[in-house]
């Protein structure tokens, strides 16, 4: 059982301007600790991404690469204070491989647990800390850890100065391959046909790139996957068009043959394509698709509204699901259960019983409709 008066911290990190300083004031806080028990912290990476997905071997391998460097800097700040860093209890951990996590809740239930294994009685939150890609969930996450009996504090970190930009610095990869697209895009529909359209093109392709360059790609991209996402989606588009015809055809059906009952439901499917653009992808594609309107999104859960049982059963079925992860992990990625034999579909609004006894006779219901 861990010991009352010993200082014994639970750091989150991610890559932020004030990390380092976060470090150094937990390390600090260590140092400094007059206490009898033996006092650690332990600084915890909380995982976006789930062990064994595609693509993920680099996000894996920058955590480590983190935390590594955090050890050095530990060791620095120690050799600074002329304490030797082996006498000082420092854990380095990467949390949250086994399970996909979704909302603060989740980091925050995960947190509290590791805390709980470990003995941790306190947490210092860098005020720069970024959850989950260029969001902050900071305040949520804070909020959930203050309901449990952990303390909660935020480092006091010097912030650099925030000047307000109008679009983030480029990144070269990104503008790149925005610039290129955009600049062919642009000749295609020109034709190909002058001087006018090449320097126009360059202009347009340059404003693009520069303002879109931050929210265009879910990942940097790479001469060794980019072309091979490129190409699965071409792969995609046809399937997504005989979807779009089949359903189309169904509804179309259910309208015009007056034996068919339309069946309108609200439903809730939880999937697992990653957040960002390949969560839009899949939100887009289900709403491109007649019978079935993406209405909202929350975390990984799409809000859907299903007009016919042929459209639901096929959300429930995971195949656009399935192709996406195609499109943007490869084919050992599509290889997954799907939401029904998952257990993650959930039909919110069930059909409006009609008690035929008082509406058998044509008449309206005592005390007719609500004004």
């Amino acid at each position: 059982m861990a010991d009352n008066d010993a200082e014994r911290l639970l750091v989150p990190v991610k890559r932020s301007s004030t990390l380092r300083q976060t470090v150094d004031y937990a390390v600090q806080r260590l140092l400094n600790a007059d206490t009898d028990g033996e006092s650690t912290v332990h600084f915890v990476f909380l995982a976006t991404w789930r062990a064994g997905d595609p693509g993920t071997d680099a996000d894996s391998a920058r955590a480590e690469e983190l935390l590594e460097q955090i050890e050095i800097w530990v060791r620095y700040e120690c050799e600074e204070a002329d304490v030797d860093p082996e006498t000082v209890a420092v854990e380095t951990t990467l949390l949250g491989l086994d399970e996909y996590l979704f909302s603060p809740e989740d980091y925050a239930a995960l947190l509290t647990e590791y805390a709980e294994d470990n003995g941790l009685t306190r947490v210092i939150v860098d005020p720069e800390y970024q959850l989950v890609g260029h969001t902050t969930l900071l305040q949520p996450l804070e909020f959930e850890l203050e309901q449990t009996e952990l303390v909660v504090e935020e480092a006091p970190v010097d912030r650099p100065t925030q000047r307000g930009r109008l679009v983030s610095r480029p990144n070269t990869a990104r503008f790149v391959t925005l610039f290129g697209l955009s600049f062919l895009f642009y000749q295609v529909l020109g034709g190909f046909s002058g001087t006018f359209d090449l320097v126009t093109g360059i202009a347009t392709a340059g404003v693009v790139a520069i303002t879109l360059d931050s929210v265009s790609f879910y990942r940097d991209p790479s001469l060794r996957e980019s072309p091979k996402r490129m190409v699965r989606g071409l792969i995609y588009i046809p399937y997504l068009l005989y979807e779009i015809i089949v359903s189309n055809l169904v509804v179309a059906r259910v309208i015009l043959d007056p034996r068919l009952d339309i069946d309108p439901r609200m439903t809730k499917v939880r999937f697992f394509v990653g957040s960002g653009f390949p969560l839009t992808t899949l939100a887009n594609s289900i709403t491109l698709t007649p019978g079935t309107l993406t209405v909202t999104a929350v975390d990984q859960e799409l809000y859907v509204h299903s007009l016919v049982p042929f459209a639901r059963e096929g959300l429930f079925d995971g195949a656009l699901e399935r192709w996406v992860r195609f499109v943007f992990y490869g084919r050992e990625a599509a290889r997954f259960p799907s939401p029904r034999e998952r257990g993650d579909t959930e039909v919110l609004q069930e059909p409006t019983a009609v008690d035929p006894a008082v509406m058998g006779d044509g008449h309206e219901p005592q005390g007719g409709n609500d004004q």
